[in-house]
Protein backbone atom coordinates (compact mmCIF):
# COMPACT_ATOMS: atom_id res chain seq x y z
CA UNK A 1 0.00 0.00 0.00
CA UNK A 2 1.47 3.41 -0.93
CA UNK A 3 2.46 5.98 1.67
CA UNK A 4 0.55 9.26 1.54
CA UNK A 5 1.87 12.49 2.98
CA UNK A 6 -0.77 15.00 1.89
CA UNK A 7 -4.05 16.00 3.48
CA UNK A 8 -7.40 15.61 1.74
CA UNK A 9 -8.28 18.39 -0.69
CA UNK A 10 -10.24 21.19 0.94
CA UNK A 11 -9.29 20.19 4.49
CA UNK A 12 -7.48 22.67 6.74
CA UNK A 13 -3.80 22.06 7.34
CA UNK A 14 -3.05 19.96 10.40
CA UNK A 15 -6.29 18.00 10.27
CA UNK A 16 -4.74 14.81 8.93
CA UNK A 17 -1.27 13.31 9.20
CA UNK A 18 -0.52 10.98 6.33
CA UNK A 19 -4.15 10.87 5.16
CA UNK A 20 -4.65 9.89 1.53
CA UNK A 21 -6.64 11.75 -1.09
CA UNK A 22 -9.52 9.24 -1.11
CA UNK A 23 -13.26 9.66 -0.82
CA UNK A 24 -15.23 8.55 2.23
CA UNK A 25 -16.92 5.75 0.31
CA UNK A 26 -13.58 4.14 -0.61
CA UNK A 27 -12.37 4.11 2.99
CA UNK A 28 -15.28 2.02 4.31
CA UNK A 29 -14.67 0.84 7.86
CA UNK A 30 -12.37 2.76 10.22
CA UNK A 31 -11.15 1.58 13.64
CA UNK A 32 -9.26 3.10 16.56
CA UNK A 33 -8.18 1.96 20.01
CA UNK A 34 -7.84 3.72 23.33
CA UNK A 35 -8.64 3.91 27.01
CA UNK A 36 -10.78 7.07 26.66
CA UNK A 37 -10.47 7.77 30.37
CA UNK A 38 -11.46 11.27 31.45
CA UNK A 39 -13.17 11.82 28.07
CA UNK A 40 -12.23 15.28 26.75
CA UNK A 41 -12.49 17.48 23.65
CA UNK A 42 -9.38 15.90 22.10
CA UNK A 43 -11.07 12.49 22.17
CA UNK A 44 -14.23 13.90 20.62
CA UNK A 45 -12.35 15.70 17.85
CA UNK A 46 -10.33 12.58 17.03
CA UNK A 47 -13.49 10.48 16.75
CA UNK A 48 -15.27 13.10 14.61
CA UNK A 49 -12.27 13.34 12.25
CA UNK A 50 -12.14 9.58 12.14
CA UNK A 51 -15.78 9.53 11.06
CA UNK A 52 -14.85 11.72 8.08
CA UNK A 53 -12.53 8.94 6.91
CA UNK A 54 -15.14 6.22 6.65
CA UNK A 55 -18.74 5.18 6.54
CA UNK A 56 -18.49 2.88 9.56
CA UNK A 57 -16.50 3.67 12.69
CA UNK A 58 -15.44 1.17 15.31
CA UNK A 59 -13.85 2.12 18.62
CA UNK A 60 -12.06 -0.46 20.75
CA UNK A 61 -12.06 0.70 24.38
CA UNK A 62 -9.36 -0.74 26.64
CA UNK A 63 -10.81 -2.93 29.39
CA UNK A 64 -9.81 -2.39 33.01
CA UNK A 65 -7.93 -5.72 32.91
CA UNK A 66 -5.94 -4.72 29.82
CA UNK A 67 -5.13 -1.34 31.37
CA UNK A 68 -3.71 -3.16 34.42
CA UNK A 69 -1.51 -5.24 32.09
CA UNK A 70 -0.30 -1.96 30.50
CA UNK A 71 0.44 -0.54 33.95
CA UNK A 72 -2.38 2.01 33.70
CA UNK A 73 -5.31 2.62 36.02
CA UNK A 74 -8.39 4.25 34.55
CA UNK A 75 -10.36 6.55 36.81
CA UNK A 76 -13.61 5.65 35.04
CA UNK A 77 -14.59 1.95 34.86
CA UNK A 78 -14.66 0.22 31.46
CA UNK A 79 -18.47 -0.14 31.35
CA UNK A 80 -18.93 3.62 31.81
CA UNK A 81 -16.20 4.54 29.30
CA UNK A 82 -17.82 2.18 26.81
CA UNK A 83 -21.25 3.76 27.42
CA UNK A 84 -19.84 7.25 26.84
CA UNK A 85 -18.31 6.23 23.49
CA UNK A 86 -21.46 4.32 22.45
CA UNK A 87 -23.53 7.48 22.97
CA UNK A 88 -21.62 9.41 20.29
CA UNK A 89 -23.25 9.82 16.87
CA UNK A 90 -19.86 9.52 15.17
CA UNK A 91 -19.35 5.95 16.49
CA UNK A 92 -21.13 2.90 15.08
CA UNK A 93 -19.70 0.09 17.19
CA UNK A 94 -17.74 -0.20 20.43
CA UNK A 95 -15.74 -3.34 21.18
CA UNK A 96 -13.44 -4.23 24.10
CA UNK A 97 -9.68 -3.94 23.67
CA UNK A 98 -8.24 -6.81 25.66
CA UNK A 99 -4.72 -7.20 24.26
CA UNK A 100 -2.12 -5.56 22.01
CA UNK A 101 -2.28 -8.57 19.68
CA UNK A 102 -6.00 -8.38 18.87
CA UNK A 103 -5.67 -5.54 16.36
CA UNK A 104 -4.86 -7.71 13.34
CA UNK A 105 -7.70 -10.09 14.20
CA UNK A 106 -10.14 -7.16 14.58
CA UNK A 107 -9.05 -5.73 11.23
CA UNK A 108 -9.89 -9.03 9.56
CA UNK A 109 -13.07 -9.76 11.55
CA UNK A 110 -14.66 -6.34 10.99
CA UNK A 111 -13.38 -5.78 7.44
CA UNK A 112 -11.43 -2.69 8.47
CA UNK A 113 -10.04 -0.51 5.68
CA UNK A 114 -8.36 2.17 7.82
CA UNK A 115 -6.68 1.99 11.22
CA UNK A 116 -6.55 5.39 12.97
CA UNK A 117 -4.56 6.58 15.98
CA UNK A 118 -3.52 9.94 17.36
CA UNK A 119 -0.22 11.38 16.17
CA UNK A 120 1.36 10.65 19.56
CA UNK A 121 1.47 7.03 18.33
CA UNK A 122 3.07 7.98 14.99
CA UNK A 123 4.90 5.00 13.46
CA UNK A 124 4.02 2.56 16.26
CA UNK A 125 1.38 0.72 14.22
CA UNK A 126 2.98 0.84 10.78
CA UNK A 127 3.25 -2.97 10.87
CA UNK A 128 -0.54 -3.00 10.31
CA UNK A 129 -0.07 -1.47 6.84
CA UNK A 130 0.09 -5.04 5.55
CA UNK A 131 -3.57 -5.42 6.61
CA UNK A 132 -5.08 -1.97 5.97
CA UNK A 133 -4.30 1.72 5.62
CA UNK A 134 -2.80 3.32 8.76
CA UNK A 135 -3.50 7.00 9.50
CA UNK A 136 -2.20 9.08 12.42
CA UNK A 137 -4.41 12.09 13.13
CA UNK A 138 -2.94 15.21 14.71
CA UNK A 139 -3.71 15.61 18.40
CA UNK A 140 -5.74 18.49 19.77
CA UNK A 141 -3.14 20.98 20.99
CA UNK A 142 -3.00 21.55 24.73
CA UNK A 143 -5.20 18.69 25.94
CA UNK A 144 -4.48 15.10 26.89
CA UNK A 145 -5.63 12.63 29.51
CA UNK A 146 -2.11 12.58 30.95
CA UNK A 147 -2.14 16.38 31.37
CA UNK A 148 -5.60 16.23 32.96
CA UNK A 149 -4.43 13.54 35.41
CA UNK A 150 -1.34 15.58 36.31
CA UNK A 151 -3.45 18.72 36.87
CA UNK A 152 -5.91 16.79 39.00
CA UNK A 153 -3.07 15.29 41.02
CA UNK A 154 -1.59 18.76 41.56
CA UNK A 155 -4.95 20.15 42.69
CA UNK A 156 -5.43 17.26 45.11
CA UNK A 157 -1.89 17.73 46.44
CA UNK A 158 -2.63 21.45 46.96
CA UNK A 159 -5.85 20.56 48.80
CA UNK A 160 -3.94 18.16 51.06
CA UNK A 161 -1.33 20.84 51.77
CA UNK A 162 -4.07 23.37 52.64
CA UNK A 163 -5.72 20.81 54.92
CA UNK A 164 -2.37 20.11 56.61
CA UNK A 165 -1.73 23.83 57.10
CA UNK A 166 -5.19 24.34 58.60
CA UNK A 167 -4.62 21.43 60.98
CA UNK A 168 -1.26 22.90 61.99
CA UNK A 169 -2.82 26.35 62.57
CA UNK A 170 -5.56 24.81 64.73
CA UNK A 171 -2.93 22.96 66.76
CA UNK A 172 -0.91 26.16 67.18
CA UNK A 173 -4.03 28.06 68.21
CA UNK A 174 -4.71 25.41 70.85
CA UNK A 175 -1.12 25.66 72.13
CA UNK A 176 -1.34 29.44 72.31
CA UNK A 177 -4.75 29.53 73.90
Amino acid sequence: MPTYNSRRRGEPAGLFTGAPDMSKSTLGTVITYGTFDMFHIGHLRLLKRMRELGERTIVAVSTDEFNRLKGKKALIPYAERKEIIESLNCVDLVIPEQSWEQKQDDIREYGVDTFVMGSDWNGKFDHLKACCQVVYLDRTHGVSSTELRESLSSILADDRQISNILSLLKALKGDLG
